[in-house]
């Protein structure tokens, strides 16, 4: 197994620079350093002496890719300001703001509201999964399919926008949207929170609902009706204890979305998390900050499949890896 890890991550690096190449490239096709300077200076007019001088205090006078005059790849844009985050030197933002000291900010509203989103939302989905396999072929199963397409089918929109009006203008229950630190933070999450777990519930249901509907179909589950065990004892202590493999190895593979924060929710409730940082940054055409989450994405992302293999050996013995 170690073998297999250092392999992984010796695979790591690489994947990581093309990451960045293609974020890099993307970038600067749709932007020009000028038109990057243009947007940070905010001025109609601005002279061409402004661009120069914002150019050469950000690092963006450089070539982007390589440098005709020193013949090197190091003086360029995408040296000084891609290959430091393998040290996990962040820098400065577009905007004159510390990249690490917002992460160290912000990263604690995205896990409030992530990780309540995850635990809640798994019981619920394994619970209404199971319902639906208990009553599997029945119209009961149907409805609660049907159910489930039409959460599916429904935007993420529809339920901020009906939850805010049903409980915070008409009932009043918690703020529209806001967030404050300490003990105050709870009332902020609440309407948040249960926005993410209906929009995941119709999806993760019936997603799970699958894993069940196969395991009972299985021989160690027609061994158990022969021996006269009911349906619920074959379902809640066999069927979810083979099906639970999956559904765990699923769940580490979102396990860096913890970190990394929602986007829409967290703009939408004003949440100052790392979506909304990410969102912001994007309107605001900071590529140093784009760069920063797009490279720790990536970095989260790669440790969460790395987590499925060895997830996999865990709760499976019987599984090798090659």
């Amino acid at each position: 197994m170690y073998a297999y890890i250092l392999k992984r991550m010796f695979f790591t690096i690489p994947i990581l620079f093309g990451v960045n190449l293609i974020t890099f490239s993307l970038f600067f096709i749709v932007n020009t350093p000028d038109d990057i300077a243009r947007i940070h200076l905010g001025d109609k007019y601005t002279t061409e002496v402004e661009i120069a001088n914002w150019k050469k205090n950000h690092g963006y006078h450089l070539p982007l890719f390589y440098n005709k005059e020193n013949r090197s790849f190091k003086e360029t844009i995408f040296f000084q300001q891609s290959i430091k985050l393998f040290s996990f030197n962040y820098g400065i933002s577009d905007t004159g703001r510390n990249i690490a000291h917002d992460l160290s900010s912000r990263y604690k509203p995205s896990i409030m509201l992530a990780l309540p989103s995850l635990i809640i939302g798994l019981w619920l989905n394994v619970l209404f999964a199971m319902f639906m396999a208990f009553f599997k072929n029945s119209y009961i199963d149907v409805i609660s399919i049907t159910i489930c397409v039409v959460m599916m089918s429904v935007s993420v929109i529809f339920y901020i926008i009906s939850c805010q009006l049903l409980f915070s203008k008409v009932l009043k229950w918690v703020p529209i949207s806001g967030y404050l630190t300490g003990a105050s933070a709870t009332k902020f999450i609440i309407l948040p929170l249960l926005v993410s777990v209906l929009t995941g519930l119709g999806s993760g249901a019936r997603w799970y609902r699958t894993f069940f509907i196969d395991e009972l179909y299985k021989d160690y589950v027609l061994t158990c009706k022969a021996k006269g065990l009911n349906n619920s004892i074959i379902l809640f202590k066999h069927v979810l204890k083979n099906a639970i493999i999956p559904i765990l190895t699923g769940i580490v593979v979102i396990l860096p979305l913890l970190f990394m924060g929602s986007l829409v929710l967290e703009s939408f409730f004003a949440i100052p998390g790392l979506g909304s940082y990410t969102i912001d940054a994007i309107r605001a055409q900071d590529f140093a900050i784009v760069k920063t989450m797009v490279f720790l994405g990536s970095i989260l992302y790669i440790l969460g499949l790395l987590l499925t293999d060895i997830t996999y050996i865990i709760v499976d013995p019987r599984i090798k890896l090659g």
